[in-house]
């Protein structure tokens, strides 16, 4: 049973690493929360490494300078692991092809930048959908617009056997008080329809290999069950860590507020929070209102 905590200091102790979401976490897409950073300050100071696991479509690089501005500090970190590096690998390896259709915004440009740790990358290009060998998606050009959209282009490109290559796997986000729709849900609307979609961020391996591969770079002798990770995600966050075999502290005061009950703030209802993760079928070892 998922045991609801007060703080992460009353488990920290237990690990040597954490694996920490940064969308719902530690910042709430608009300015960063104050006693999550306090939390993983302290965490660091006592020893522990803090890899920011996050299914931005951003490259590391790109994905520091965005926190920085929302007020995450470099102190309280140690590495990044983005969905956008992860996937951009997977692009530049030509899984989707030399020519692709993009969609996502001018925040996306970074996501073409080359990546240092391919050797031989494809020559990937950018074009129109009807001359395109594949799709890559780091998000809906109106995020607030309705996935359904894209219903027409994604017909044709299904009739073309093209496959899709999804940035950020997140369905949703909330942008302070709003909410928002990210490349996810473009993703399923194109697997739904019929189309094959490739993720490479939370819940699937490759992010996860990444995070490891970015704490070994710091510390290679952490084993996995001194590693815990934390996300306000139940099948993201909850569901990549145990595909990854990790332990899982799930923050419900983000995505599922509503349905567990955390009032801003606040801790989950015990009851509404057993009935939630029981229908997201997800058995995470730890939950808490709120990083702190």
């Amino acid at each position: 049973m998922t045991r609801i905590i007060e703080s992460f200091a009353a488990i920290s102790g237990d690990y040597d690493a954490a694996f920490v979401d940064l969308w719902g976490c530690m910042h709430d897409g608009v300015r960063a929360h104050e006693a999550a950073v306090a939390a993983m300050r302290g965490f660091r100071a006592a020893g522990g490494k803090v890899i920011l696991v996050t299914n931005s479509p951003r490259p590391r690089a790109s994905v520091e300078g965005q926190i920085e501005g929302l007020g995450v500090p470099r102190d309280c970190w140690d590495s990044i692991a983005s969905s956008g590096d992860s996937a951009r690998a997977a692009m530049y390896e030509g899984v989707v092809g030399e020519k692709v259709w993009f969609i996502g915004d001018e925040r996306d440009e970074a996501f073409f930048e080359p990546l240092k740790i391919i050797k031989d990358p494809v020559p990937v290009t950018r074009t129109d959908l009807d001359k395109a060998e594949g799709i890559v998606c780091c998000g809906p050009e109106d995020e607030h617009a309705e996935p359904d959209v894209y219903r027409p282009q994604f017909e044709q490109a299904i009739a073309r056997g093209l496959k899709l290559l999804c940035a950020n796997p997140d369905i949703i986000v909330d942008r302070g008080d709003e909410r928002v729709w990210c490349a996810g849900a473009l993703a399923r609307l194109y697997t739904e329809m019929g189309g094959e979609s490739l993720y490479f961020g939370k819940p699937h391996a490759p992010i996860y290999d990444l995070a490891r591969r970015r704490l070994a770079e710091i510390d290679p002798d952490i084993a996995d069950d001194r590693i815990i990770c934390i996300g306000d995600g139940p099948q993201t966050d909850v569901s990549g860590a145990a595909g990854a075999g990790l332990d899982a502290l799930f923050i419900t005061g983000g995505l599922s507020a509503e349905e567990t009950g955390t009032a801003p703030g606040g801790q989950p209802d015990a009851d509404r929070l057993e009935a939630h993760l029981r229908e997201e079928r997800q058995a995470p070892a730890y939950a808490m209102g709120f990083l702190r």
